[in-house]
This record gives C-alpha cells, sequence and structure tokens, in this order.
C-alpha cells in the first residue's frame, strides 16, 4: 500500500539540511517540552471551568422576608417525613388486602388532603429534607462537599419558627438543628444505623423521645410555656423504611411492616398532641423524603425514587372532596420528575374516589410557613399548592401573593447584584415593569376581584422562577463560548506543531521566510496582549472570580500562537488546493473517521459493549485487507479476525466479576501457551522478509531461552499460588505469611524480568507480557484474567498488521529513495515523517486504551474496586496500600497497550511524539464533547459520573505521557530489524 504525505510529494531538500539537523533537533525537543506543560496548564484549568459553569449554588444573599398579610390559621405545626418511603408500598393494600396504613387512610378519607409529592433527582436524604423544609432543590455546588453536606448556609421554615422540636437521625436533624439556637432536638448514636437488624426502632425511637418531651413539659413550667407558644415546629425525622428498604429491598417483610410502624407512630403523635394542647389548631404534614427502588437503592428519577406519599390535615387544612372535572387551581405548573397532571390513581389503592392533588417536593416548604403564617423561606422556589389549604379568597390571595414576592426578591437581588458588577448589563425582559404589575395586583384585591388577583400572582410567580434560571446562566454564553474556543485554539495549535515539526511540507515554502515574518509576528504579540490586558481589565471591573481570567488569558493566548502563524496557514492553505482533487478528499475523509471514532469513544462511556460491535468489525475488516494485500498465503488475516472476535466477547461480560478461581488458574496456562507460541515464532518463522522487522534470527543467545523459561515459570508458579492463597484463605479465613512473601516476590521479580529479554519487536513484547502476567493473576478474581491474554492477542494482531503494511511499503520505496533520506535527515531519530495514512496508528491506539479501560468495567464499577482482588496480598485493612494495589491492576492493560503502540512507532519509524500530539488532538474532541454532557441534575451517580467522563479524559494528556515514560525504561531499547536500514544504506 502506498502512502502518501499529507500534502502530497516532497521536494528535494536534502543539500544544507545535515547541517542543521542537530539545531533542529534541539529546537523541536524544547518546543514538545513546552507543548506537554501548556497541555497540562490548559486542561486543568478547563477543568475547573465546569465548577463556574455547572456547579454554582443557587442561593443568593440578602433576601429580604416577606411578611405575611393573613392571619395564620394554626399555632403549630407537625412535620413527620418517613424516609425512604414508597408511595405505592404506603398506599397499596397487603396480601391479604388490608391497608398497612390504616390511621392515616382514615386521615384522608375523613379530615385532610392527600396526594403524591414527586422529589427531584438526586433522590437522596439529605435534599430531599432541603426541598421539604427550605424549598429549593439539590445545590448543585454541594458537588465540592462531596455530596455530604450544604455549602452554602440556607433558610428553612424552622429557622422562621419561634421554636423547633426535632428528634431523629443524626445525619438528618444537625442539618436544619445544629445551628438553630430557638431548637430543642436529640439524635440516636450511629452506631443504631445497622443494617443487620429491623431498623424499625429508630421510628419507635423519635416517637418515645417526643412523648419524654410532652410528659416532662408538665413538670417542668418553662418547658410547657416554650411549648405554647405559636410558630411551633415539631419534627420527627422515621429512619427504619429506608434502613431496611437497603438492607432487605422494599418488598420484604421487614420494610413493609415497618410502614405499619410509621402509620402507629404518626397516629401516636397526633393522640398525643391532640390531648395535650387541646385547641384543635394543630397542622400536619406527612410525607416522605425519597422513595426506593426494587433493588434497595435510590438516587435516581425512576418514579420508584421521586415518587412519595404526601397526606396533610388538621388546622387550615381543606377537607377530602370527591373526584371532579374542575380545573385545578394548580395544574398549570411543571412536575420536576416529568410526571403528568391529573394521571391515573391505580385502582389497588382504593383511593379513586377521592380528590387526588399532587405537588412537587419544594413546594411543601411554602405550604407548611402559609398554615404557620411565617414568611416562606427566602431561598424556596416552591409554589403554594392551594388545594391544600382551607382560607377565605381574600386570605388566599394574600398567601399566593406573598409566596410570589418571596420568589420575585431573590429574583430582584440576582439582577441587583449583577448589574452592579457588569459593565454591559442584559436585564430579564419579562420582569422589566414588574413594579406596575404589583400595583395592578393590589388594584384588583381592593377591587375585590381576586380571581383575576390570583391568575395575575400565579403568572408574575413563572416569570419570576424563570428569571431565577435566567441569572443562574447568565454567564454560561460567554464561559461556554470562551472555553470552547479554547479548547479548539489548542487543537489547531496542536494541529500546526505536529505539520511543522513532523510531516514532510517544503522547507522553503514555510522555513525560509520565518525572519520576515518576526517583525509581523511581533506585531500580533502586541496586539493580543493589549486585547487581552483590556478583557481582563474588564472582568477586573466587574469583579468576575479569578478563574474567568485565566480561561480569557488561555484562550487570548492560544489564538494568538495561531494567528501568528498566518503565514504558514496562509501557504498551507494555497499549498493544499494546488493538489489535486483527490488529496482533499482523501484529508476530509481521514478527518471524518477520526471525528466518527472519537464520538464512538465518546458513545462507549455509557455503552461498553459497542466494543463488541467495533472488535467484530475490526476483525473482519482487517483481516479482509490483509487478505487482499499479501502476496503469499498466509494465516495472519485468520489470526487477526479470530483475536478481534474474542475480544469482543468481554464488553458482554458483566462489571461486576463474579469469583471464579479455576478461571484464573486456568488462564495461567493460556498466557503460558500464548508464551510459547510467540517464542517458537520469534525462533522458527524462518528466514522470510516479512519476519525480519520484529524478530532477530541472528543472535540465539542461550541466556534469553533461559529467561523465557524462568518468566514462563513464575506464570505457573502464580497460577499456583492463585489456587493455594484462595483455598486456604477460605478454609482458615487468613492469607499465611508464606503465602504473602511468596506473592509480594513474585509480583515484584517478574516486572524486572523484561527488562533483561531480547531487544527484538517480538521477543521484547513477548516478554513483557509474561512479566506482567503474575502480578494481574494474583490480583486477579475471575474473567478479567482471560481478558489479559484476549488483549495481549489482539495487541499482537496490530503489530502483525502494521508489518505487513510496513513490508507492502518498502516494496515501493526503491524509487522514493532520496526522498526517504532526507525524511530522516530532517526529523532525526531514525524517524521518517508522518503521513496520512499514519493517522491509523493513533487512532488505534485510542481505541485500544479504551478497551483496556473498559474491557472489564471502568474505575466507577464494583468490579475495578473489587476488594477481594487484594487478598493474596494483603487481608488486614489497609486503604491505601490496597488502593494502590488495585490502581495498578488497572493500568496493567494500559502498559501493554502502550508497549505495543512504542514498539510499532519504532517500527513504522515514526516520531512517537507526534503521535502522542495526534492522540491529545483527538481526545481533545472527546474532551469537548463531555464538556457539554456535563450534569448538575439527576442522581449524584449521573452527576458524578458526567463529571468523571470530562475528567478522565481531560487527564490524558498527563496519563498517557507518565505511561509513555514509565513503559519508556521496557521499551527504549527496541530495535527494529528492518529491512528498510538496508535499503537506507543501499541509498
Amino acid at each position: 500500500m502506498r502512502s502518501d504525505g499529507i500534502l502530497g510529494n516532497r521536494n528535494d531538500q536534502v543539500i544544507g539540511v545535515k547541517a542543521t539537523t542537530s539545531k533542529r533537533i534541539k529546537w523541536l525537543q524544547r518546543r514538545e517540552r513546552w507543548l506537554v506543560v501548556l497541555g497540562v496548564i490548559l486542561h486543568a484549568v478547563y477543568m475547573l471551568s465546569i465548577f463556574d459553569i455547572y456547579f454554582k449554588s443557587p442561593i443568593v444573599r440578602g433576601v429580604d422576608p416577606v411578611p405575611p398579610r393573613f392571619s395564620a390559621p394554626a399555632k403549630r405545626l407537625v412535620l413527620l417525613v418517613a424516609d425512604g418511603l414508597r408511595a405505592d408500598k404506603f398506599y397499596e393494600p397487603d396480601s391479604e388486602g388490608n391497608y398497612r396504613a390504616p390511621f392515616l387512610r382514615s386521615i384522608i378519607k375523613n379530615q385532610g388532603r392527600w396526594g403524591v409529592s414527586h422529589a427531584r433527582p438526586p433522590t437522596e436524604s439529605r435534599p430531599g429534607h432541603v426541598s421539604i423544609i427550605a424549598g429549593f432543590y439539590e445545590d448543585p455546588s454541594a458537588v465540592l462537599k462531596g455530596w455530604k453536606a450544604n455549602p452554602v448556609e440556607f433558610d428553612s421554615v424552622f429557622n422562621r419558627s419561634s421554636h423547633t422540636i426535632s428528634f431523629g437521625s443524626p445525619d438528618i436533624v444537625p442539618i436544619f438543628c445544629g445551628a438553630l439556637q430557638h431548637s430543642t432536638w436529640d439524635t440516636y448514636p450511629h452506631e443504631f444505623e445497622d443494617f443487620a437488624t429491623d431498623a424499625s426502632f429508630l421510628d419507635l425511637w423519635s416517637l418515645d423521645k417526643f412523648q419524654s418531651l410532652l410528659n416532662q413539659s408538665n413538670e417542668d413550667p418553662k418547658l410547657k410555656k416554650l411549648l405554647q407558644q405559636d410558630n411551633l415546629v415539631v419534627f420527627l425525622h422515621l429512619l427504619g423504611c429506608d434502613s431496611n428498604g437497603h438492607a432487605h429491598r422494599p418488598f420484604s417483610s421487614i420494610y413493609l411492616n415497618n410502614v405499619k410502624v410509621v402509620d402507629h407512630v404518626a397516629e401516636s403523635v397526633y393522640n398525643l398532641v391532640q390531648d395535650y394542647f387541646k385547641d384543635n389548631l394543630t397542622s400536619y404534614v406527612f410525607t416522605a423524603d425519597h422513595g426506593m427502588s426494587d433493588k434497595g437503592s435510590h438516587g435516581d428519577g425512576h418514579p420508584t425514587n421521586t415518587d412519595t406519599p404526601l397526606v396533610v390535615w388538621g388546622a387550615g387544612v381543606k377537607h377530602p372532596l370527591p373526584v371532579s372535572s374542575r380545573n385545578h387551581s394548580d395544574r398549570g405548573f411543571r412536575f420536576v420528575d416529568d410526571h403528568v397532571h391529573d394521571a391515573a390513581t391505580p385502582n389497588e389503592w382504593g383511593l379513586h374516589g377521592i380528590e387526588r392533588v399532587d405537588v412537587n417536593q419544594a413546594d411543601i416548604a411554602p405550604l407548611m410557613s402559609t398554615l404557620l403564617g411565617l414568611p416562606c423561606p427566602v431561598n424556596s422556589v416552591g409554589i403554594l399548592p392551594r388545594d391544600y389549604i382551607n382560607m377565605t379568597k381574600a386570605e388566599e390571595v394574600e398567601a399566593v401573593l406573598s409566596n410570589t414576592k418571596e420568589i420575585l426578591n431573590q429574583f430582584l437581588r440576582k439582577s441587583h447584584i449583577k448589574q452592579s458588577h457588569l459593565l454591559y448589563f442584559k436585564p430579564f425582559k419579562p420582569l422589566s415593569h414588574y413594579s406596575s404589575i404589583l400595583d395592578k395586583i393590589e388594584g384588583l384585591i381592593l377591587a375585590t376581584d381576586y380571581d383575576a388577583a390570583l391568575d395575575l400572582s400565579e403568572n408574575l410567580r413563572s416569570l419570576a422562577l424563570q428569571g431565577l434560571h435566567y441569572f443562574q446562566t447568565y454567564d454560561w454564553l460567554m464561559l461556554m463560548s470562551v472555553i470552547t474556543l479554547g479548547y479548539l485554539g489548542w487543537m489547531i495549535y496542536l494541529v500546526l506543531h505536529v505539520l511543522q515539526s513532523y510531516t514532510s511540507l517544503p522547507g522553503s515554502i514555510f522555513g525560509m521566510e520565518r525572519a520576515a515574518e518576526r517583525n509581523s509576528q511581533g506585531k500580533i504579540y502586541l496586539c493580543g496582549c493589549i486585547v487581552t490586558g483590556v478583557i481582563c481589565l474588564l472582568f477586573m471591573l466587574e469583579h468576575s472570580p479569578p478563574l474567568y481570567h485565566a480561561y480569557m488569558i488561555m484562550t487570548s493566548f492560544l489564538w494568538v500562537q495561531i494567528i501568528s502563524e498566518h503565514q504558514f496557514i496562509k501557504a498551507l492553505w494555497k499549498h493544499l488546493f494546488e493538489r489535486r482533487n483527490n488529496r482533499i478528499i482523501k484529508l476530509l475523509a481521514t478527518t471524518a473517521v477520526a471525528v466518527f471514532i472519537s464520538e464512538f469513544l465518546v458513545n462507549s462511556f455509557t455503552d461498553r459493549k459497542l466494543y463488541t460491535g467495533c472488535f467484530l468489525f475490526a476483525g473482519v475488516s482487517a483481516s479482509f485487507y490483509l487478505f487482499k494485500s499479501i502476496p503469499w498465503r498466509s494465516g495472519i488475516p485468520i489470526y487477526v479476525c479470530i483475536s478481534c472476535w474474542f475480544l469482543s466477547i468481554f464488553t458482554l461480560m458483566p462489571a461486576e466479576i463474579p469469583d471464579n478461581n479455576l478461571l484464573v488458574v486456568s488462564s495461567g496456562a493460556v498466557i503460558i501457551i500464548i508464551g510459547i507460541a510467540a517464542r517458537w515464532l520469534a525462533l522458527h518463522a524462518g528466514g522470510s522478509r516479512f519476519w525480519l522487522s520484529i524478530c532477530n534470527f541472528e543472535l540465539k543467545n542461550p541466556k534469553y531461552s533461559a529467561l523465557f523459561y524462568f518468566q514462563a515459570l513464575l506464570v505457573a508458579l502464580s497460577s499456583l499460588m492463585v489456587y493455594l492463597s484462595t483455598t486456604h484463605r477460605a478454609e482458615k479465613q487468613e492469607l499465611l505469611v508464606f503465602h504473602q512473601l511468596v506473592n509480594w516476590s513474585i509480583a515484584g521479580f517478574s516486572m524486572v524480568l523484561p527488562l533483561f529479554s531480547e531487544n527484538s519487536i517480538l521477543s521484547r513484547l513477548t516478554s513483557i507480557f509474561l512479566g506482567f502476567a503474575p502480578p494481574f493473576l494474583l490480583l486477579s478474581i475471575g474473567y478479567e484474567a482471560v481478558f489479559y491474554a484476549a488483549l495481549a492477542l489482539v495487541l499482537m494482531a496490530w503489530i502483525l498488521f502494521e508489518n505487513t503494511l510496513f513490508n507492502l511499503n518498502i516494496k515501493n520505496s526503491s524509487s522514493n529513495s532520496i526522498k526517504n533520506v532526507t525524511n530522516h535527515l530532517i526529523l532525526g531519530y531514525d524517524n521518517r515523517s508522518l503521513q496520512l495514512s499514519d493517522v491509523r496508528i493513533p487512532l488505534a491506539f485510542m481505541v485500544l486504551f479504551n478497551i483496556a479501560f473498559f474491557g472489564t468495567g471502568n474505575f466507577a464499577s464494583i468490579a475495578s474496586f473489587e476488594i477481594s482482588s487484594v487478598y493474596r496480598f494483603i487481608t488486614v485493612f489497609s486503604p491505601f496500600l490496597m488502593a494502590a494495589l488495585l490502581i495498578f491492576k488497572l493500568f496493567i492493560p494500559f502498559i501493554l497497550v502502550i508497549c505495543a503502540f512504542s514498539a510499532i512507532t519504532k517500527l513504522n519509524q515514526v516520531p512517537r511524539m507526534g503521535c502522542y500530539f495526534l492522540v491529545i488532538l483527538f481526545s481533545d474532541v472527546m474532551t469537548i464533547h463531555f464538556f457539554f454532557l456535563v450534569r448538575n441534575t439527576g442522581s449524584w451517580m449521573e452527576i458524578g459520573n458526567s463529571i468523571s467522563h470530562f475528567g478522565i479524559v481531560s487527564a490524558q494528556v498527563v496519563f498517557v505521557l507518565l505511561l509513555f515514560a514509565l513503559t519508556n525504561t521496557y521499551t527504549k531499547n527496541i530495535q527494529c530489524n528492518s529491512a528498510a536500514k538496508t535499503t537506507r544504506k543501499a541509498n
């Protein structure tokens, strides 16, 4: 196959080049170091941008509360939150037809209102309780706290109360009451949260604490006076359903019985409060923070997690109403979990005759505030559900208007902060005349036109919510544009570097005009500095965060560098279009293939099964190409096809690797067989010209044979130790010190031996394969040991494919002998210039690098961190050592891929750093895609995975380089005994 240069045929530039070769090599080394440092800084800075774009806190300080202009329907409120209670398990009957919550069902039928509260992912305890009590959803900046705490203090119903009494979990109660002066609270110890027991006793603990407090008040006048004051809130957190759901699943008898316990707690609290106060001025709210999936987990947006029960009764609450066809007052809003309005109630719930009123979870906070006659929490975005409150029309209008003004105040505060900082401010136009709308509402209230006032208030509230989102995302367009331009500038800069440094572009066109370009470059740099300085000055005047300056400086710097190469780009463009059209078609086709593969890899992060189809296709297409290209009969095409098909199996297997000790032991035998086959090939392939480039037939030193046998023995010994260590530990539940020492010795010693192996491509790579097999086997628990062998077979197929192309190219090289000499003289290091067809090498590397990552799972999977993998080295808990062993296990397949990649660059005599920069170029195509896929809504797993995917691809500029440096110890001495050297000498 004939390979064309990126820009076509090369001119004769041999004369005078030798004198500048040394200088050029030093210049290239400095430029490569500079580009690596620049790439590391750029990706580190741009990685931080997602926190300025996607993870800004929505909470705004300095918002004034809105005092209500209506009398409080209730003196006190009791909030009962059953953590992890699913709506369907609460409402449906048991197998005998009896309902699990008889007391609360009687409330639904006779005293109060009911519905489903819809939670927004992440459906976890902390964000769920924040939604209920404070009225806003997950603060996305909590990612910086590891999702464990709220990074910004916020207002809540408890803050506005005269006093709050709370009992429950140590993970929830302190969030709201820990820093609250006017609160009385207590929690049980963390040790009580034992998944091995029935956790329903935790709910009874909260009930007992509340009952003890009421009893104590009969003997404590100060406490009694405190309980008798207005605006009192009682909050009982009932954790039992959540703990039992995790431990026993929501279909278990323990979980379902816990629903009955929760109903008993609700009935007991109601009776206690009614008997104690005897004034019927208490409102009751019963709900849950999230549901529970069938697998006993929660966090995502599945209806089993987002649908929670809601029962409200008592003072200020409407009584049950029959189902009617009238329009609900709150039908205009959208549910946060995409629930459909007026969805049919399941028949098995037995409530189809009673009107159901669903709400968003954050709507409960303004509902509780309204029942107590308190200002809504100043950070709340909840909408007051009017179908729950029992008020006169005038009071109802005032309650809705209070809710609207609170949300509007947040909007006005955000607008004021943004306007005070910006030199050019773009307001939210729909609310530019908000004051006239408020005046109109007040006029309608005075005219007792309450229906019109309600409609106008709700419309204003909807606009205020849109305005909050507008200012929350105000900087998104600017930041995302700057970051995207930065990535594009970096990619163009890399392309220019590769073209200038590693290709055969004519020096007479691009190299001799540098002196004339210096003046124009100086002007460009000066203009770039001025423009960047002006923009940074504007950012400073607008009090922008320091990272905004970093983003802009980095992007400006890259584009100044690109513009400074305008002469080169202009000549490149002219030279490109002077060629025949088929060259341009080849360039466009190669670009399209590269982008397609990059996008394929992006999708593989969420669906690893794509690799199965990829390697099935690769096996067929590569073998067909080899079959057509190899002029002699060969089994190589069949081998390439079978090895690719074998590897395609593994991405169909579960990421949770099941234990299979026998499979690991058998894998050791497979690895030895592969090693023997490679050794035989290296020694007995004959004098065929095809094998000359990857084998060394002249050097048959006995010490290399002894080394190979010793490595094979260590693989066999490691397989034996896998069996002995696992069997003994299963019987005795401990690891013998002798076994531990032997395992450490085998793993450590085997990785050193490849350094002493023969330096031909096939022999050295076989030695590396055998050298890393013992530690990988000792760290394996199942099919991943077979994957190691399968990956090695495919890497060998890759080398054979490239060797075939190399030998076919040598046949066509005699007519271009002077051109070949020029290439070597220009690039030095015994390398030729990169050609358009060489793009296949970094693309193939990226696919294989990712299959090494996803072949048996990935960093986020259970398989990758299966702790039993390290039990053959250590059993005493040591987090750092265990983590190091697990990460090393994951790195071993990467090491094989990098070593094969290095060998192929030597085989093809292409500059490895040139290929590295192409890898980074294609990786950044993926990085831009992942940048736009980062999520700040959804489950914690979805949010975390979107961040990790972006971070992993961004870090490849460092990660791949570090692996290059590590594997260079093994590959730097590899020699290619190619026929090309003989051709060069003849030339």
